[in-house]
Formats: C-alpha cells, structure tokens, sequence
C-alpha cells in the first residue's frame, strides 16, 4: 500500500525537523521551570496592544485581551493576572497563577479588556476603547504584541509560566528572509483583519512565525534533491519525467514525497498565524480558521515548531502521515479540474455532488491562505497549477457581492451559473437519481420555514434546471445537541437532495390545485417521516421534500396573474400547509393535553395565577379542577403551573391511569428515558401500554419541540428531540414479550 511513502515522509520529515533547529533553534529557547531544570516551550501566548487614548498613561501600549483564563480545570484553573506596576515597561506586567478562584475573579478575568460589543478598556486608567479607535490605530499605527504567559512541558505535564523579558526579546528580533506574496481580499465578511491594518498574508504572522515557516519552506525545495538520489540508489528508474506529466521515475517519487512535505508546512500554517487562539478547555492550540473565515485574533498562541504543540514539524508530519497510511486504492480514478458549467457528462452517468451553499463559503479567498505558502515550496513541481499570483476567483460559483458589484447582480451570477451547471447534469439522462447535497446553517431555519434567499435560490436553480425532487432528507453530519444550544450561528446539518428529470409532458396547474395537492399529500408523507425516525430537529428540511416533490412534479404552477409560482412561494405554502397539519394534530389530543400544550407554549413550565388556567380551561371546556386531578398541573393555591417532571409519580403506568393524557404519556417517558433507573427497556415498558396514544404521544413530542426551539428553551428541545428519535425504536422494543416483561434490559439496547 502507501507505508513505503509513508515512511520515507517520515524520514526526511525528521530531517526538516533537525536541519531547521540546527539553523534557527536559538530563537525558540527552553524555559526555567519552578524547581530550576530546563523545560522545552509547546507555546507562548501573546496579547495585542494599542495605544492608550488616555494622556494620562502617556503613550503606553496596553493589552487587548478577549480572556485571562488560560486552563478551565477544575479545581486547579490557571490564569494571567494584569498588574499595575510602574517599573514594568508601559506601567504593567502579567503575572501566571493557579490554584482555586472565586466566581467573581474569574468573571472579571473571563472578559478580559476587550469584548465583541463593547470594544475596549485601558488597563491603566479604564478609559474606553471603542473599535473605531482601535481599527483607526491599527491601520494608521499598527498594533503591537506583548508576551503573556509561556506554556512549557515540566516533570508531570504542561507548565504555565509568567512572561519572560528574555523570551520576549528573543522572539521580537526574528527576522525572515523573505515573507509570503499576496494581499488579503476586500471581503469584510470573512476577513476581519484587515481593518486593523493586517492586510496581507505576511502580516498576519510573526516575525518569529515567518522565520519558521520561509526557512522549513526552503528546506522542503533542497530536500528534493536528495530524495531524487535517494531514491536512484534505491533503485528506481532514471527517468526524468515528473510527476505533473505523468512520471514514474525517481524525480517524480521526489516530487511526490516534496508534495506531501509541503502539506507539512502547509498544516503548520494553519496552526502557526497570530490568528491561532488557545483554547482554555483543552489546554491546546486553536487553529487559524475555527470557521470558514480569517476573524482577528486578539490574544494567540505562537506554537513551538520544535516542541509538542498543534504547530510543530514532528506532530504535522505524523498527521500528514497518518493520512497516507490511510490510503487504500481499491480501483483506478481520474481526476479532473472542470468547468461545472461546461463540462459534458456521459449517458447514464451516476451524478453525487456536493456545490456551493449560495454565498456561505469563499473557497477561492479562503484558499489563497495555503496557495502562498505551496508556490515558493512545490510551484515549479506543478507550474500549471500555480502560474497566477494567487488562486482564479471571477468563475466560482458563489454569490460574492464584493465581486459582483452588488448583492442582485451577486444573485443574478449564482443563478445563471447554477442553472448552467444543474442543467448540463439532466443530459446525463441516467436512470439513476441525482444526489446533490446541501449545508444548512441554524440561521437559515426561520419560524416560517426554510426560505433563506441561499436555499430557495438553490432549489430554484434545481427547478429551472428541470430536475424534479423527489426527497429532501437529512444526513447525520453535525450534532443536533450542539447547533440547538448553539443557536444562530451553528451548522445544524445537511441534506441531500433526490432528484430526477422532470418528465417532458409535465403538466401545468394552478396555485389552488398545487394546495390541494400539498394538503392530500402531505400527511401520510410527514406520518412516514416520523415513522423513519427523523428527528425533530431535522424534520423542517424533510417535510421539504415532499412538499418540493410535489410542486416540482408539474412544469409551472400559474398564480393568479398566470404567471409562474417562484420557489420561494412554494416553500412558503409548503410551511403553511405543514403547520396547518400539525394544528390540525393538536386538536385530536384530549383536553387536557390541549391546555397542558397552550400552556407551555406561552409560559413553559413557569407558575401562574390560577386565573390564567381557568381561562384556557374554560376554552376547552373542561373543569381546571379535572387538569389537576390529571397530574398534568399543580394547584400552588393562587398560581398554578405544569407538573415538573422531575416532580412526576414514579411509578406511573399507562395502564393503571384511570385518566390517562398524550401529554403524561410524553413527559413520564422522557423522564424515564433519560432516569438513572430506568433507559430504554423501561420507557418501552410505558410506550407498550399506551396503546392507541402512542402515535399521538410521538406527535405531542414533535411539536414540543418546535416550541420549545422557537422560544430558545434549548435544554427543553435537547430532551423532545431525543424522545422523538428514539420513539421507533421504543415501538420496537414494546412489540417484544422480553421487553414488557423483564427489568435487565438497558438503554444501550437501543444502540
């Protein structure tokens, strides 16, 4: 397999390692540890400064610290304490402690002096610092640096330690000999840098960083040479074709093995800007780009290249390794870079794509980070690929304003090239589906449904291109606990799109008939979704797919002006014909059910005058004194509120219930879904006896969670949104006589 290749990356990476300390070691020196040996640094952590606005503290540099804490381990926490002191150079040090904090110091330490809203604080005088302040000296002045603390490797782990002026100096007098080509983009979205004044690639690296990586990047050209002899005394062919026009020879090995050298260098980038935070929890160095985007950096994390940080020469090369011991051919591939708008597919082809999310992602930017590191290291191995300055930018296929000259000629750009691209892939004319995936963030999720300008423009270019779709159905690549307790800003998960050519005879219809249709439809298909084991959490991007499968069946549908629905109306009546379902739902529960979920909706599991319960049970007519007798709700004499689960009998069965609720029926199985007592095997116990609740009571789950999502009540939605996924599979465990009758089975069953 790739061992061999693997090991000689290995090798000459090991060679890299020693040959660059041989020449620049003396700039990444030891620390002194408390007890006086040496200790070797895994990184130093540093903070910008500005200049004070404030006359008083007369032209000092003070820090701009997003947080102090530098480890979050209980019960011994670490973190840098800004002191005032006049002898210290701009009237301040940093002193390292730790040990246990109290909450309010490690508050005050958490916000540090500088915040995503409020700008920030002198630390000398306190004075304000607003990011127009800051943006103006950073692109007139530039900012500075100040070293904050030292993370070294002691006896028993990691060691933190207080700034030293030694290392500081060291650091500060680096100078490489040449520095990387390029200008940052004018994209404010996702290049913030700029507005302090770091526009260029160059300038978003250290002195001290730049020297690493230009001097490893040198050794990775001369180590070529010896792999070409290397490799001849190996015996391997003399040709000399190289590996870009299809060698087998020695050159071409050595052009291999330089390539994944430079993906070493490359992954040192990435974990060697000044744009790398350190991430408290894991006592580890973060990366350049957390997201899709080069955001500022604050306070960093300059890793050690010869020490054992994210940054260094031996743990980039292990994981560069690693992959290629991974590497399993298992059939002949090509491999092309077309044009999607112009390429030409063959009959029958089977089509699996992945494209751009409308204006989520800039690649072509974005890559120009790793680009100006590969041309001066293997440019000349591959001088087609890297003749330009920087990467090609003017034909990617995402809606950039910035580009474009506007957001509707932006607009007007993706659709035009989208359709192209989706309508060269019908001349397929395959029998089988097209796949074609799709990223949501949680952001694109409204109340109202998924009608964000990115999704409704890629199923209109879908439409236009004349694919019908059949489905739209989630694919587990994020976790759901994590973008529900995120919120906005989260991935919540991805799709993929089934599509097929929409037959040529399609008929066309009218609004009012495409309606019909939805509300005929739409119901079983939501009813098999769930049965699937869909999630709450997925189940707005599900229900899409029949709704679209119905709307894209037809060549138009015609408003009432005759002319042709967009998608976008289409998502909308979709969303509306669903909701009008799952109202319809809610009055087929009982009645208390109905008010234990009106409820909810508006005061969650809060306490309220007991007024406000009789006047909800009044409008299902039914007696407030029967919902306490239910269990549902608590008489708190004067208020009332809904029966906490942890508050709920644990005894309960459905059949020993002489009054039994959906709304019971949900909460007691979530509780005992989730109790130390209980798991799977008894929540299927309860699920068994519900009978015919139990589908109501899956239906009940569904739409808690929309509520409780809805009102951001995200621990809430966590425990609905489990409940819904596991309910299958509890259905399941309650056909069975073992599981009805026996007591060992556990949660893990369900797995």
């Amino acid at each position: 397999g790739a061992e061999g290749i693997a090991e000689d990356v290995r090798h000459y990476g090991q060679w890299l390692h020693d040959e660059a300390h041989r020449r620049i070691g003396s700039f990444y020196p030891a620390a002194t540890l408390p007890g006086g040996q040496q200790g070797t640094v895994v990184a130093w952590l540093w903070a910008r400064t500005v200049k004070s606005p404030d006359p008083s503290a007369k032209g000092a540099m003070v820090p701009l610290v997003s947080s102090f804490i530098l480890s979050n381990k209980d019960g011994r926490k670490v973190w840098v304490e800004p002191m005032i002191d006049p002898h210290s150079p701009d009237g301040y040090r940093f002193d390292v402690k730790s040990g246990i904090i109290s909450k309010a110091d490690e508050a005050r330490l958490r916000v540090g002096t500088i915040g995503r809203a409020t700008g920030g604080i002198c630390i000398l005088s306190g004075a304000s610092m607003p990011f127009t302040y800051v943006r103006n000296e950073g692109e007139t002045n530039g900012l500075g640096v100040r070293l904050m603390a030292i993370v070294a490797d002691g006896p028993s782990g990691r060691v933190y330690l207080s700034p030293s002026a030694e290392h500081e100096s060291v650091a500060l007098t680096a100078s490489p000999d040449w520095e990387p080509e390029g200008q940052l983009p004018n994209n404010p979205r996702d290049f913030k840098t700029p507005n302090y004044g770091m526009s260029t690639f160059a300038s978003i690296f250290t002195p001290r960083q730049l020297l690493g990586l230009t001097t490893l990047s040198s050794l990775v050209r001369e180590v070529r040479k010896q792999v070409v002899t290397d490799a001849g005394n190996a015996g391997f062919s003399s040709d000399s074709t190289p590996l870009d026009s299809g060698g087998h020879g020695a050159v071409a090995y050595a052009d291999a093995v330089t390539t994944y050298l430079a993906m070493v260098l490359d992954r040192m980038a990435f974990y060697g800007s000044s744009l790398c935070g350190w991430l408290a929890k894991d006592n580890a160095m973060g990366k350049t780009m957390p997201q899709q985007a080069l955001a500022m950096s604050w306070d960093f994390a300059e890793g050690n290249p010869f020490g054992k940080s994210s940054a260094s020469v031996a743990t980039c090369t292990k994981a560069v390794v690693d992959c290629i011991i991974e590497l399993k051919q298992t059939a002949p591939a090509q491999i092309a870079n077309l044009d999607a708008r112009k390429v030409v597919y063959e009959r029958g082809a089977l089509i699996s794509t992945d494209p751009p999310y409308y204006d989520n992602v800039g690649y072509a930017d974005l890559s120009d980070f790793f680009y100006c590191w590969l041309k001066p290291t293997v440019g000349e191995i591959y001088p087609d690929l890297f003749r330009r300055l920087s990467t090609p930018k003017d034909s990617e296929l995402v809606a950039t304003p910035y580009r474009h000259g506007g957001a509707h000629e932006a607009e007007q750009f993706f659709m035009e090239g989208m359709r192209d691209a989706l309508s060269r892939m019908t001349t397929a004319d395959s029998n089988y589906p097209t796949a074609i995936y799709y990223a949501f963030k949680q952001q694109e999720q409204s109340s109202i449904g998924l009608t964000s300008a990115g999704w409704a423009g890629f199923l209109q270019a879908i439409v236009d291109a004349g694919f019908g779709i059949d489905g739209t159905w989630p694919i587990r690549t994020e976790n759901p606990s994590r973008s529900i307790a995120q919120g906005a800003n989260a991935l919540a998960s991805s799709i993929v799109l089934v599509c097929r050519k929409r037959d040529s005879a399609a008929e066309v219809v009218t609004r009012a008939e495409f309606i019909r249709a939805l509300r005929r439809e739409l119901p079983d298909a939501i009813d098999d979704i769930r049965k699937a084991g869909v999630g709450p959490v997925d189940m707005q991007q599900s229900v899409i797919g029949p709704g679209m499968g119905v709307f894209s069946r037809y060549a138009k549908v015609l408003e009432d002006d005759d002319s042709a629905m967009p998608v976008k109306t289409a998502l909308s009546l979709i969303n509306r014909v669903w909701e009008e379902i799952e109202n319809e739902l809610d009055t087929n529960f009982d009645s208390e059910t109905q008010v234990a979920l009106a409820w909810f909706a508006t005061y969650g599991f809060d306490a309220r005058t007991s007024g406000e319960l009789i006047t909800l049970a009044n409008a299902k007519n039914i007696p407030s004194d029967a919902l306490f007798d239910s269990g549902v709700f608590n008489d708190l004499k004067g208020k009332a509120a809904l029966t906490p689960r942890d508050d709920l009998p644990k005894g309960w069965t459905p059949a020993a219930d002489k009054t039994l609720t959906v709304w019971e029926c949900v909460q007691h199985t979530a509780r005992v879904l989730n109790a130390e007592d209980g798991g799977g095997a008894a929540a299927g116990r309860l699920v068994a006896e519900m009978g015919s609740k139990a589908a109501d009571a899956r239906a009940l789950a569904y739409r808690l969670f929309e509520i409780a999502t809805q009102k951001g009540w995200a621990a809430e939605a966590l425990i609905y949104n489990e409940l819904a996924q596991e309910w299958p599979k509890l259905e399941d465990l309650a056909t069975t006589a073992d599981v009805r009758a026996s007591t060992a089975t556990t949660q893990a069953e369900l797995f």
